[in-house]
């Protein structure tokens, strides 16, 4: 059994094994994998693993000996699913591996968007309160959290993880999720002191909206010209989901216009950024490299979930699988 691992670097840099995979089959491991080289290096595997190398339609009816594809992260928008299963090739994603670095780091973002902790450091180590003429300055607002409305789109670990952190806050936290009556109804899921709407009263009531939700033709975009212009005057975007879900000239021009306070994000649709990405020259953007999710605990229980997800395919008990038909 081959199994391939087209970019481990960002899952693995070096301060992990990949031992337990490696007692599964032959493994192979790429840290990266440039467009030109994916068909070459997945011909001849039975597994592949991959994290954010394509997997599409044309690679995937090119590899007739292929079996099963891991996803070493939880969107799986980087695999043609559909093409997947009408070759009868098992696709998997590993869920909740991220769920408390992720939130933490959403709390993060809204505090640092909030507050401005890493402006005002960088402010001080350039001199400025040294030359101050009062005890303190600040050089931005300061906003308090308390009684400020977050809107989660999308109630999926993350989200209910970062409506816990939120509530602790002091904060008033409102919902929208396409299957709401689904998650009111679980008797795991704490809904208690939550209000779940319709999106277009999400836009309209919240002061900061944080998205949870994956990347699919319906969200794509979500965040437009068309959808801002419903929220509020000054409020704050945060993205820690995928960086497809914004239009991103829609989001530069009205951060441009003070329609939008600020914007934190940790993902772009473009990863890595081009150089003339408008929100990179944004003095209103707060943006962090996609590292929400990799904190080494998090890294780590990503690596036994691929793990696991590969040996119980291996016996015939397929986990956390994403193309069924």
């Amino acid at each position: 059994m081959k199994i391939v691992v087209l970019d481990g670097y960002a899952l693995n840099p070096g301060d992990l094994s990949w031992d337990q995979i490696k007692n599964l089959g032959e493994l192979e491991i790429y840290d990266r994998t440039p467009k030109e080289k994916i068909l070459e290096r997945s011909k001849g595997a039975d597994i592949l693993l991959t994290n954010k190398t394509p997997l599409k339609r044309k690679t995937i009816e090119s590899l007739p000996g292929l079996k099963y594809i891991g996803i070493l992260a939880t969107g799986y928008n980087v695999v043609d699913i559909k093409a997947a299963a009408e070759n009868d090739v098992i696709v998997t994603n590993a869920p909740d591996y991220s769920t408390n670095a992720v939130a933490q780091f959403t709390l993060a973002l809204i505090l640092e968007a909030a507050l401005h902790v890493g402006e005002h450091n960088r402010a001080v180590k350039a001199k400025e309160w040294t030359q101050s003429e009062d005890f303190c300055f600040w050089n931005y607002p300061l906003i308090e959290l308390k009684n400020r409305t977050l809107g989660i789109i999308g109630f999926g670990s993350i989200g209910q993880r970062t409506a816990e952190l939120a509530l602790a806050f002091g904060m008033k936290v409102i919902v929208y999720d396409r299957s709401p009556q689904e998650k009111i109804s679980d008797p795991d899921i704490l809904t208690e002191g939550l209000e779940f709407l319709k999106l277009r009263e999400l836009y309209k009531q919240s002061d900061i909206i944080s998205l949870h939700c994956p990347l699919t033709e319906e969200t794509a975009g979500m965040i437009n010209q068309k959808s801002i212009a419903q929220m509020k005057k000054n409020v704050i975007i945060i993205n820690t989901a995928r960086g497809g879900l914004i239009i991103e000239d829609d989001l530069a021009a009205s951060l441009e216009a003070g329609k939008i306070q600020a914007a934190a994000l940790d993902v772009l649709t473009n990863e890595p950024p081009a150089v003339s990405n408008l929100l990179l020259n944004s003095e209103k953007t707060i943006i962090t490299p996609h590292i929400a999710w990799a904190t080494k605990e998090s890294r780590q229980c990503l690596m036994e979930i691929v793990y696991e997800n590969i040996k119980s395919f291996l016996e015939g008990n397929i986990k956390n699988q994403v193309n069924l038909n």
